[in-house]
């Protein structure tokens, strides 16, 4: 094959017939660094090839930057990125190669097709703020996030070209009065203060991309860089033509300093209320016609009532012996522990009299309270609140404050005997006495991009794979390495399980390698590789429950549980792919409810889907299951409950919608239940509890 010519403008004259061992087929486009190639391996596998302009390889200045894109790349390799191949940064002409993508850049999509419809809008944000998380906890910042940089694959956006990117713990600096970045797409501290660039600013871009996305413009357009930068720093975005469900997320993204922006995970959570707009009346046809407000304190005892529940063929699920529902993930379901005794017991061991209550511990202006149950107290997180509350009549038992207002949108855990709040920001956790609401012991973990629990074991994991293990109980370290195996791990666990997960894609997405290691000691236990793109979803004794997607990035299609010490593996479709799935599990069983609420109940002991429900609840939490009983929580406030043996609605409670029109909640805690009563709270502040025995009477 002859040396390739390119007669674009710009281009070099000639161009190489091979990189390394890849033979260069042709040119798909060029860039200020260099040509980007169509290559094939000698399997046959397309690659998309990187070349340094031949100008810039002589520059030892940018040969740096060339394998700091090069380092980049590799550590961000994911679903939502070009998987990185090969490279040498050291070659006469550096190259990288990466796997090639099929299909258009946003930018080309766009200016072809015009602006994207909403439905397409909210999945290109639901991924690019999923490649972000990916990009930023592995310690990297992109820094030139915009439609050039997006590739509409298949399977969702993939973000490419890390070539200004840099390590958040690296030391290189913006040179003095030089700007580095598209203008469109900067954030205004990349004009103010480029030395502080972090991860927000690529949030920054985000916002701009879904504005160019949804009209064909940025939200600051000028012909002018300069007058765009003025505006970035001193204007307020135009948003005009961007879908109105979409608009004031997209406002956030765009807020002037960094820390008003939500991250990538908070982007994740708000975008599920997005999929679809709330149906209060689906489910409520019965519903009080005159729901007056309550005294903050008064029990509610609202007229039974039966409902029905539209439903498919299903079979008969058998008898479940279920107690507590299992713990779960530190950033999904929440802990149910069962402390030292359910509530509402008498001396003789008898059930009390039942009396449902309703209070608000934050007052008229408190947030969305995220509880867990435990010790027996109901332990509650709220704006700039933590309270401890008596789960026989939701007084209060003690309250802690926490600093600045910080509003954590995940619940408290109850791990080694004590009550830990993570600090929204992801900068300090605090352990309490569960008796007395005292501090034992406090920990600044900012430095780290991921923070989970796993038995009485807090995880630590920082940039460059080091993770460390400290005691529950004391907040001593206990130890801290790199796990054999994982060179950037990102776990995923059960507080009340002692080994954590990484599941691992392979490069090119048709393979998943899981490994479990015990957080107590820092050791790798098992590994094992599974078809198809998994993810963790729970443990059962010694085995763990995976969820396989299906072709569409987001998705369940079946589920997966894996025994480590027979090795075997039981796989169960489900008959229909469900989008966005939470999940819990107990024992055999698996429940999913997914965006737009789809309710699964799968047996994997049986081996089979025992029954699909579509609830029409657009947005709700993670279910969990308690003896008969399944619960989940609505968007809008409501607690349904549902049979586990006939997938039917047995009750639910009023809605209780948060008096602000413009409140966004980051995740919807799950209900918690503790017989005889079910525990919950509400977008208005509310935390309430409801008698498990009598669902209709909600």
């Amino acid at each position: 094959m002859a040396p390739q010519r390119n007669a674009g403008a710009g281009a070099e004259a000639e161009l190489p017939e091979y990189a390394g061992h890849y033979r260069l087929e042709s040119c798909l486009g060029s860039g200020g660094m260099g040509v980007v190639h169509l290559a094939r391996s000698t399997s046959g596998m397309k690659l998309a090839v990187k070349v340094v302009h031949a100008e810039f390889a002589k520059d030892p200045e940018f040969r740096g930057r060339f394998r700091q894109e090069v380092a980049a790349a590799r550590r961000v390799s994911g679903a939502f990125t070009a998987s990185v191949v090969d490279a040498d940064p050291e070659a006469e002409r550096p190259w990288m190669a990466t796997l090639f993508i099929p299909g258009p850049t946003l930018s080309e999509h766009v200016k072809r097709n015009g602006p994207m419809a909403p439905a397409q809008l909210r999945r290109l944000m639901a991924g690019l703020a999923e490649a972000l998380r990916d990009i930023h906890r592995v310690g990297v910042v992109h820094r030139d996030l915009k439609p050039s940089n997006v590739l509409l694959a298949e399977d969702g956006p993939k973000v490419i070209d890390f070539g200004i990117s840099r390590p958040m713990d690296s030391e290189l600096r913006t040179e003095t009065g030089k700007l580095i970045g598209t203008p469109p797409f900067m954030a205004p501290e990349q004009f103010r203060r480029p030395r502080e660039v972090g991860p927000a600013a690529d949030v920054f871009a985000l916002g701009s991309v879904m504005v160019h996305a949804a009209t064909g413009r940025g939200p600051f357009d000028s012909d002018s860089p300069y007058v765009v930068a003025y505006q970035v720093v001193h204007d307020e975005p135009d948003l005009t033509g961007v879908p109105e469900n979409l608009a004031p997320l997209v406002l956030r993204c765009l807020a002037k300093e960094p820390e008003d922006r939500p991250t990538p995970d908070q982007l994740m959570r708000e975008l599920r209320s997005v999929a679809a707009s709330y149906d209060t009346q689906a489910f409520i046809p019965a519903q009080r016609a005159a729901d007056a407000p309550r005294p903050a304190t008064e029990p509610e005892k609202p007229p039974p009532r039966r409902t029905g529940w539209r439903r498919r063929k299903r079979a008969a699920v058998p008898a479940l012996a279920l107690l507590l529902v299992a713990g779960a993930a530190f950033a999904g379901a929440r802990l149910l522990d069962g402390g030292d005794g359910a509530p509402g017991r008498t001396g003789a061991g008898e059930p009390s009299p039942f009396s449902a209550w309703a209070t608000r511990p934050a007052g008229t202006a408190g947030g969305l309270p995220h509880c867990t149950y435990g010790t027996r107290l109901l332990l509650c997180a709220q704006p700039g609140l933590l309270s401890a509350l008596d789960p026989d009549d939701g007084s209060v038992r003690w309250r802690h404050g926490l600093s600045g207002g910080d509003a954590p949108d995940v619940s408290p855990v109850l791990s080694g005997g004590l009550v830990h709040v993570l600090t929204q920001a992801g900068k300090r956790v605090e352990a309490l006495d569960p008796s007395s609401g005292r501090v034992r012991w406090a920990r600044d973990v900012s430095a780290y991009s991921s923070i989970r629990y796993a038995g009485g074991t807090l995880l630590l994991t920082g940039s460059g794979g080091k993770v460390t293990g400290v005691d529950s109980l004391s907040g001593e370290t206990e130890w801290s390495r790199r796990i054999t195996g994982l060179d950037e791990p990102y776990f995923v666990s059960f507080p009340k399980s002692r080994w954590a997960f990484a599941a691992t894609p392979s490069a090119d997405g048709t393979r998943t390698k899981v490994t479990a290691v015990d957080a107590a000691a820092g050791r790798k236990g098992w590994s094992a590789w599974f078809d198809g793109r998994l993810t963790i979803a729970g443990v059962t004794g010694d085995s763990v429950v995976l969820l396989a997607g299906g072709n569409e990035v987001g998705t369940a299609s079946a589920v997966v549980r894996y025994e480590p010490e027979s090795r075997v593996t039981r796989r169960v479709p489900l008959t229909v792919p469900i989008d966005q799935a939470q999940a819990t599990v107990r024992g055999n069983l698996v429940c999913l409810l997914g965006t737009g609420g789809s309710l699964t109940l799968v047996d994997t002991d049986a081996g089979r889907q025992l029954w699909s429900v579509e609830t029409s609840v657009s947005r709700g939490s993670v279910p969990v299951v308690e003896g008969r009983r399944v619960y989940f929580s609505a968007a809008d406030g409501r607690l349904l409950g549902v049979d586990a043996g006939k997938g039917k609605l047995l009750g639910q409670t009023r809605p209780r919608l948060s008096s602000r029109a413009d409140a966004f909640m980051a995740a919807l805690p799950a209900p918690q239940p503790a017989a005889p009563r079910v525990y919950a709270a509400a977008p208005d502040g509310t935390v309430f509890a409801v008698d498990s025995r009598d669902p209709a009477a909600w």
